[in-house]
């Protein structure tokens, strides 16, 4: 199943106001074909020792949820 962009893009919004109440955000970069998602982490979220923590138990987990075919999430700089 193809993984649309503009549902990726949509679910980012939901986490994206957790993540600016703490200085950070959060990128899409890119979604490939076998359903991978690649975001890249911006402001307080750059760099944070909790930031893999911020992209599996936040940011995955909803995409997985709202997102049919959504396999993985990954950072890239």
């Amino acid at each position: 199943m193809a993984v649309s962009l503009e549902q990726v893009a949509k679910a980012i919004e939901q986490t994206r106001s957790v993540l600016q109440s703490d200085g950070g955000d959060v990128e899409l970069v890119d979604v490939s074909p076998d359903g991978v998602v690649q975001v890249r982490l911006k402001g307080a979220c750059r760099g944070c020792p909790m930031a893999s923590m911020t992209l599996k138990s936040l940011i995955e987990r909803v995409l997985m949820k709202e997102v049919p075919g959504v396999k993985e999430v990954k950072a890239v700089a």
